[in-house]
């Protein structure tokens, strides 16, 4: 069995354009999927530590009850698809569990790097008001996690450009199905 889950941010859920499309390629490739879904996050959790650690420990003691019976010894393929702090749920989820899936990181906030190990690529933008880019940089070249950077683009990877929106998340969906597919030819070796 080949699996997917969709791992959401704060307010930036399943039916967003990066999750929903990835959601498309992975059955494309053969995927059944899973939403994780979380809620009842404290308000104001930007720049705030104590609510950014509350909203993940909420959210991966959420994915944890969501995941409870999943089977994970039965997957051949396992992807995580994750976006903001979803990037840390999913990362701390899968070293909890003893997991290495294929991790497809939309926006990565700072805390996920503690967490954050195996194969997987990520994608920020250069005005992301949630990350320094450079912090993003940093710890992919660190962990070698391919990173795309979507120029002039926020925690939504959108930039305001309607159609440089379009045409960015064309190739973020393009990079996202291409290292996903090699990853599954070299899995297979």
């Amino acid at each position: 069995m080949k699996l997917a889950i969709f791992f959401p941010g704060i307010g930036y859920h399943t039916d967003k354009p990066l999750l929903y499309y990835s959601r498309k390629l992975a059955r494309l490739a053969g995927y059944d999927t899973i939403d994780v879904s979380y809620g009842g996050f404290p308000s104001d959790v930007k720049g705030n530590p104590e609510k950014m650690t509350a909203a993940f420990q909420s959210a991966l003691s959420q994915t944890q009850e969501c995941l409870k019976d999943v089977d994970f010894s039965s997957c051949e393929q396992l992807l995580f698809v994750s976006k903001s702090v979803g990037t840390a749920v999913a990362s701390a989820f899968a070293t909890e569990k003893g997991l290495h899936p294929f991790q497809i990181f939309y926006t990565p906030v700072e805390a996920s790097f503690r967490f954050i190990q195996g194969d997987g690529i990520a994608f920020t933008g250069t005005h992301d008001p949630w990350v320094d880019t450079a912090i993003v940089e940093l710890n992919c070249s660190r962990l070698n996690i391919p990173l795309t950077i979507i120029p002039d683009a926020n925690h939504s990877l959108e930039t305001g450009d309607v159609q440089q929106d379009l045409t960015n998340l064309k190739q973020i969906m393009a990079v996202s199905y291409t290292h996903l597919r090699a990853h599954e030819t070299l899995a297979n070796l």
